[in-house]
């Protein structure tokens, strides 16, 4: 097996992780915010944007890290860091670097892509839209029910 072939097929478990790690860093931002925890100052009730913000780090940060409604939660957390990203950091200066904007930029695009890759593995989206093992073969399948090729698929995928 190929080490391309390897990393193809990591792909999603490695996605899964990228998607823990992050909505689980988000969270701890929003529960910073929101609570006064792990060294956070509780954002007032209802104060635009510190609190609305948190309530969207914490709330947006679970959805991702669970992969429950993976691809919305992280788009409103992307538009969430562009936000902050240009109306707290920009007026600064130019450069992330040099604004103190790297986070939000960071997580702006990170959420982005999760927005285009979706969640990867083990995601929660799985267990409610019913997304278990195929019944129908696809195109590459070569009819084995299970979706994962089986060995017939490997033969005609190589035969072909």
């Amino acid at each position: 097996m190929s080490v391309r072939s390897r990393l193809d097929r990591a792909q999603p478990w490695v996605l899964a992780v990228f998607r823990l790690v992050t909505g689980f860093l988000f969270a701890c931002h929003g529960a910073a915010a929101l609570f006064g925890v792990l060294g956070g100052r509780s954002a007032e009730l209802g104060a635009w944007p510190g609190w609305y913000a948190a309530v969207i780090e914490f709330v947006g940060g679970i959805l991702v890290m669970l992969g429950l409604g993976t691809r919305t939660a992280a788009l409103i957390c992307s538009g969430s860091m562009a936000y902050a990203y240009f109306t707290v950091h920009q007026g600064e200066a130019l450069l992330p670097l040099q604004n103190n904007g790297e986070p939000s930029a960071l997580y702006c695009w990170a959420f982005l892509l999760l927005v285009f890759t979706g969640p990867g593995a083990a995601a929660a989206d799985r267990l409610f839209a019913g997304t278990g093992p195929r019944t129908e073969p696809g195109p590459d399948d070569a009819g084995t029910p299970s979706g994962d090729g089986g060995p017939a698929g490997r033969t005609a995928a190589v035969a072909a």
